[in-house]
């Protein structure tokens, strides 16, 4: 039943974008369509996995004094797997994303969740918290992203079924804030109840 808390926390009660406010930057930055969201969500999901697991193997063996920059090595690992996968299968959403990818090393979701829950737990414990944040994550993205080009372009997955431009503002950065904010107050409301 705890791992099951663990891994549903990271959707609503503790959301890492809705929620925690964490990794904005990326999240309003790559989410002008569904499929960047998506990629991002699913990239910062593998790392997060990778980084939490390696964290809670070796948090016996790490010396409080150079805790955060072996989380950083390890997570930096990870976000090189990443980048080189992407850039080799697939090569237009590693283009699209750019830089956003490398700087998945600084975000501060998987950092929290190294200091704050793998270096505390056990494997499997960490590895149900980074799915469930990591599926959070993603779903949140994926959900803005999706929204954006929904209103921004009229299509999804870049199939268009309205006619026309859309309204450009929702693709633009002005876009992200209201789509993100109207996110986050509807999580608000959904926890009030």
């Amino acid at each position: 039943m705890n791992q099951l808390k663990n891994f549903t926390k990271g959707f609503i009660k503790e959301n890492p974008i809705l929620v925690l406010v964490l990794g904005t930057c990326p999240t309003l930055a790559t989410t002008s369509s569904a499929i960047n969201g998506l990629g991002m969500g699913v990239a910062t999901t593998f790392v997060l996995i990778g980084s939490n697991v390696f964290v809670s193997l070796l948090s016996g063996l790490i010396p409080d004094k150079v805790r955060i920059p072996a989380f950083i090595v390890i997570i930096a690992s990870f976000v090189t797997i990443v980048d080189l996968l992407m850039q080799a299968y697939v090569p237009s959403l590693y283009e699209t994303l750019g830089i956003f990818i490398p700087l998945i090393v600084v975000n501060c979701i998987i950092l929290g969740r190294a200091e704050a829950f793998a270096s505390k737990n056990k494997v499997l414990s960490s590895l149900v918290d980074a799915c469930g944040m990591g599926l959070g994550f993603t779903a949140a993205l994926g959900i803005l992203g999706a929204f954006r080009e929904i209103m921004g372009s009229g299509s999804i997955f870049g199939y268009k079924f309205i006619a026309g431009d859309g309204i450009i503002a929702f693709v633009l950065a002005p876009g992200a804030f209201i789509v993100l904010g109207y996110m986050i107050a509807l999580v608000n409301k959904i926890k009030k109840n």
